[in-house]
């Protein structure tokens, strides 16, 4: 519960205030505040927030940047990787994508750090299995891009890992590096939109 500096000054000009006016105003100011700060609930179980930490079994593998993870007390959470796109299913490499990703962690116990939750509800995360960081392992493999668009927020050596791994990717001909001008998936998913 986070006290603002307006609601600290409606507090102290109720002591302070000289006329009517101005405490009756704090008293508003303060009273939102409470109902505010009422109307406020952790999170239910199986509802995703910033910041949360999840550790689970990997259930589900939905493409190459989306799993489904099972904690310990049998709740599930979609998530989508952070800072990476991988290409979607029906592009090409998007299976390889999926599948490398399965590889790495279905069926796997894994540390989850929710960064964001998206428009659809979905985790923004970054996991991690055995000390791996498996966002960047998709980018290193060459089945996902660096999604620089959306890694405003990630920390300046993870930011910098991602473009190395990319760039090590792209020089090795890795997965999707392989074609020479390979399609990035929000164009692709842009072009898509377009057509319908």
């Amino acid at each position: 519960m986070k006290i603002t500096q307006q609601q600290q000054r409606a507090v102290l000009r109720l002591f302070t205030a000289s006329n009517w006016k101005q405490r009756l105003s704090a008293m508003l100011i303060v009273a939102f505040a409470v109902i505010g700060w009422a109307c406020q609930r952790p999170a239910e179980p199986g509802q995703l927030q910033a910041g949360m930490r999840i550790s689970g079994e990997v259930v589900g593998v939905a493409d190459g940047d989306t799993v489904t993870v099972l904690d310990s007390e049998r709740q599930q959470y979609k998530l989508r990787l952070a800072y990476i796109d991988a290409p979607e299913k029906a592009m090409p490499y998007g299976q390889k994508s999926k599948q490398h990703l399965s590889d790495l962690i279905y069926r796997k116990t894994v540390s989850v750090q929710i960064d964001d939750v998206d428009r659809y509800g979905r985790g923004v995360a970054r996991i991690e299995y055995q000390g791996q960081d498996i966002n960047q392992q998709q980018v290193a493999a060459g089945l996902a891009w660096h999604y620089t668009r959306y890694a405003k927020t990630q920390a300046r050596s993870a930011y910098q890992a991602y473009q190395d791994a990319e760039q090590q990717a792209r020089a090795q001909r890795s997965g999707l590096w392989q074609d020479s001008n390979p399609t990035p998936p929000w164009d692709w998913r842009k072009a898509k939109r377009e057509a319908n």
